[in-house]
């Protein structure tokens, strides 16, 4: 019984030592496929020189054939098969269309309820993943990654499960995969002009871009594992409503997107900001995203565009009412205001202004002021005129009142507009013949 029990170690050992080499294998080949990246580590964000192997490494899963894709409908037959998937599983496209998936790989990878988990709304782009052992067109048994998601029809349901697969059963290349992906998100993150970030269920950061940590004018390895409260150069109570919206996206579920306003010393800064949990497989919140854009000089810039936009249409306003109100020079000292339109208070002073200030450059003996262009005559109207020919006698002025229409005269009438001194007439010629008659009636001495 001692040498069958000696004899049994013995066999441990030798498989440990095995297992142990093999290991070793491994980590020769990772090492061998890696040099120049992951032997090294990633290189600082923006460092020069960076070595063209290493570069190509990162990258070298990009320049692969394409991954294996496939869609399968609700009930396992494949609709689509591409030639990744051909290269994987030995199966052409002609072969595997219209066949059960679990004819084909001999697996059912996605159940109905994780395909029930994932049929979401499409634009919140949720996928899956799982691992399952599988087998090739040769009989070969192998592990399978299933990156899977459920594509929706009109109606909303199941239409669709579509998955990239990979082979789950090569450790050295699998890592050197997720590497290179690793690498290239991190590139594609740090050459964002927004700041993007991650946190934990607890407030500290566990990811940032470059662009958040010159935010926060910190190296990014000075920003892990920390809050708000501890990096932050807002004021406390701006910290305190960040912090507390934070935990509002968390406790929501749902991705926020609004634009905030914060004070930075004496500055107010204004942002773009999307906030959105990280979802476990179970939906459960493990953490916050964040991108955040800076938009202070697009408001800047919108700021003085509106300013700029105002002063436009005051001058506008400032042309039309001087092409409104025009003051002609008719003989000497004689001057005429046809008057079209609609005569509003603001209008009203401007024709007062405009004429008293004619007369006095022009020494006018005659002002005519002609109605026949003026839409409606009422007691504001009436008013206006009236007002405005009484100013124009305190100068010594007459003033003809022409374009009186029979029911402007009527209407003038039964308001009781007090028309005394003021000369009325039918037309504009009428009244500029009638100022030519009387050249005598100038102004009286002061």
């Amino acid at each position: 019984m001692a040498d069958e029990g000696s004899g049994e170690i013995g066999r441990l050992r030798a498989e440990i030592a095995a297992l142990h080499a093999r290991v070793e294998e491994l980590e020769s080949a990772l090492a061998e496929r890696s040099s120049g990246g992951a032997a090294k580590g990633v290189a600082p964000p923006g460092a020069a020189g960076a070595d063209a192997h290493a570069a190509f490494g990162a990258l070298a899963w990009l320049l692969t054939p394409a991954p294996a894709l496939i869609h399968w409908s609700p009930d396992g037959t494949v609709t689509r098969w591409n030639d990744g998937a051909e290269r994987v599983f030995g199966w052409s496209e002609g072969e595997a269309v219209g066949r059960r998936l679990s004819e084909l790989v001999g697996a059912d990878p996605v159940s109905p309820d994780a395909a029930r988990a994932l049929l979401l709304d499409w634009t919140e782009n949720r996928f899956a993943s799982a691992t399952s052992e599988g087998r090739t067109k040769d009989g070969q048994a192998r592990l399978f990654r299933w990156t899977h998601a459920v594509l929706r029809d009109d109606r909303g349901g199941a239409r669709e499960i579509a998955a990239i697969v990979e082979d789950a059963g090569e450790p050295p290349w699998r890592e050197h995969v997720l590497l290179g992906r690793l690498q290239l998100l991190l590139q594609l993150l740090d050459h964002s002009r927004n700041s993007i970030f991650v946190k934990d269920t607890e407030g500290r950061y566990v990811f940032v871009n470059r662009a958040h940590a010159e935010v926060l004018q910190r190296h990014v390895f000075e920003v892990i594992g920390k809050d708000e409260v501890e990096l932050s150069p807002l004021a406390p109570d701006a910290i305190e409503e960040l912090v507390s919206r934070e935990r509002h996206v968390m406790a929501g579920g749902k991705a926020m997107q609004y634009e905030e306003s914060l004070l930075l010393g004496d500055t107010s800064i204004h942002f773009s900001t999307v906030k959105f949990p990280i979802l476990d497989g179970r939906g459960e919140p493990v953490g916050l995203g964040g991108v955040v854009t800076n938009i202070t000089s697009l408001r800047h810039a919108e700021a003085e565009r509106a300013a700029l936009q105002e002063k436009i249409i005051v001058a506008q306003q400032a042309a039309l009412r001087e092409l409104s109100t025009p003051l002609i020079p008719i003989a000497d000292r004689v001057v005429a205001m046809p008057l079209v339109g609609t005569i509003d208070s603001a209008r009203a002073a401007q024709i007062m202004e405009t004429l008293l200030s004619g007369i006095s450059n022009q020494s006018a003996h005659t002002a005519i002021l002609d109605v026949t262009g003026v839409r409606a005559v009422d007691e504001h109207v009436a008013d206006a005129l009236t007002r405005t020919a009484r100013a124009a006698q305190l100068l010594g002025t007459r003033v003809v009142l022409t374009g009186v229409r029979p029911e402007v005269a009527q209407t003038l009438i039964t308001l009781g507009a007090d028309l005394s001194g003021i000369t009325t007439l039918g037309t504009l010629q009428s009244g500029i013949a009638h100022a030519l008659r009387h050249p005598g009636h100038q102004r009286s001495a002061g």
